[in-house]
């Protein structure tokens, strides 16, 4: 294991080959991911206002910024997240008619319920535990609007892949702060219906939502076709609420089994440079390399291996392999993220996707795999 993990050490740095104990890989790895997280962050934020939409691409990226803060405490992280709250007014979708409020796709301030509109709070509910004070006002629409949500009959908020990142979460967090049991027992009814729609168990993936389910949609060579964006959002957003579901939950077996069922199906996907291409499973559907969905892929295996959930033995090489591909291609040297698939819902064959190619949801993708890479354990 140790001479494996050496040869792993010799790629990330290019060393000479030596035969290196394995718990040294640790503190290398580890001051290497914080270097990047700088090198990405400070490009991102000296390039891109705070003053921004709360809608989930730009919120997206403020998931990834939280966690560089907790690993870096760096103040101006937190401070940039905190003026886009503010900028924001700490909400979603801005409408208070309740009467007008609506869960399916829209853009406008009326689309209150749609999940896109609340990954924001997300961040919110993060600053609000990272301040001292528990300033109320910070979460008062998540709360407002979520608690709303759960007051109505229906169960089928979540109809797309992207949904369960944005909001599995939101979940999560505000029943830490609020210990009220129906965010937990709300997450598992609409978990429930979205696998109902959405999850392969032969395959233990995801599609994206009901229109790509096999056979009636086929990828470009007659395969089943699971975008791994759409995949990365839910593999994340697993990693993301385990990390604060109690250890005790009755619904927590059944999250966890879906996130080692996808570690599983992921790690077979795998290229052999270390990225994922956009269509899972038939790797010339649309070839080359991605970044967001690799990088939310790195970061939910190096999760699962930091807290027990996956064999380190099995899954290191896998991380560190998508880890030299974030690190040496889809980084630039001026700490622009390339190669991230713009705003879509699948994957396009023909579409362009190099080294210019970037968005704020691929930076965050990014630096939630170097944050869990600055976390790694011996």
């Amino acid at each position: 294991m140790a001479c494996a993990l050496a040869g792993m050490v010799l790629t990330l740095s290019g060393c000479a080959a030596v035969d290196t104990p394995a718990t040294a890989t640790r503190p290398a790895l580890n001051a290497e991911a914080l270097a990047l997280i700088g090198q990405v962050n400070t490009y991102w934020q000296r390039t891109t206002p705070a003053e921004e939409t709360a809608f989930w691409n730009v919120a997206a990226y403020h998931t990834g910024n939280i966690e560089a803060y907790r690993v870096t405490g760096n103040e101006a992280y937190r401070r940039y997240s905190e003026n886009w709250a503010e900028h924001n007014r700490w909400m979603g979708a801005r409408s208070n008619d309740k009467r007008q409020w609506k869960l399916t796709y829209g853009e406008t301030d009326d689309f209150v319920l749609f999940g896109d509109w609340q990954i924001c709070f997300q961040t919110y509910v993060d600053l609000y535990n990272l301040d001292q004070r528990r300033q109320p006002a910070r979460i008062a629409r998540a709360r407002d609007v979520m608690e709303y949500q759960m007051g109505t009959p229906r169960s089928d908020y979540w109809w797309w892949a992207d949904g369960l990142y944005m909001v599995m979460p939101v979940m999560t967090k505000l029943y830490g702060v609020t210990g009220d049991r129906r965010y937990l027992d709300k997450l598992s009814e609409y978990f429930a219906h979205a696998n109902s729609i959405m999850y392969d168990g032969d395959e233990r993936l995801y599609y994206r939502d009901a229109r790509f389910v096999y056979p009636a949609h086929k990828s470009a060579n007659g395969r089943k076709d699971f975008w791994a964006r759409g995949n990365g959002w839910v593999f994340a957003g697993l990693a993301k609420v385990l990390q604060d579901l109690p250890a005790g939950d009755p619904h927590r077996a059944e999250f966890e089994a879906k996130f080692r069922g996808m570690a599983a199906a992921l790690k077979a996907a795998q290229q052999p440079d270390g990225y994922w291409t956009r269509s899972l499973l038939d790797p010339t559907h649309a070839p080359g390399p991605e970044t967001s969905g690799t990088a939310f892929f790195i970061y939910g295996v190096l999760w699962g291996i930091n807290h027990g959930l996956l064999p380190r033995a099995e899954y290191l090489p896998v991380a560190l392999n998508g880890w030299r591909f974030l690190r040496t291609v889809a980084v630039q040297t001026d700490g622009k993220v390339g190669y991230v698939q713009p705003i879509g819902d699948r994957a396009l064959p023909g579409q362009v996707v190099d080294r210019n190619s970037t968005a704020h949801f691929g930076v965050g993708a990014v630096l939630l795999a170097a944050a869990e890479m600055a976390r790694l354990k011996d």
